[in-house]
């Protein structure tokens, strides 16, 4: 994932930060609780796409 396109990228339901998952290939939201896809190096930004997020992958994510 580029640096560039993580700095400008921002969760489309809370406007908030994401976090790069490179394992899961996967854009993390902590305050959305949500996992966007990453498919073929393209950001799946749809809500309705993502995954939940478990209570324990947050805390992960949160260290």
């Amino acid at each position: 994932m580029d640096k560039k396109l993580l700095d400008i990228l921002a969760c489309p339901v809370t406007k908030g930060p994401l976090i790069y998952d490179k394992d899961r290939q996967e854009l993390i939201s902590i305050s959305a609780r949500l996992a966007y896809p990453i498919r073929d190096d393209i950001p799946i930004m749809l809500e309705n796409e993502a995954r939940t997020l478990s209570g324990d992958e947050i805390e992960q994510y949160k260290k």
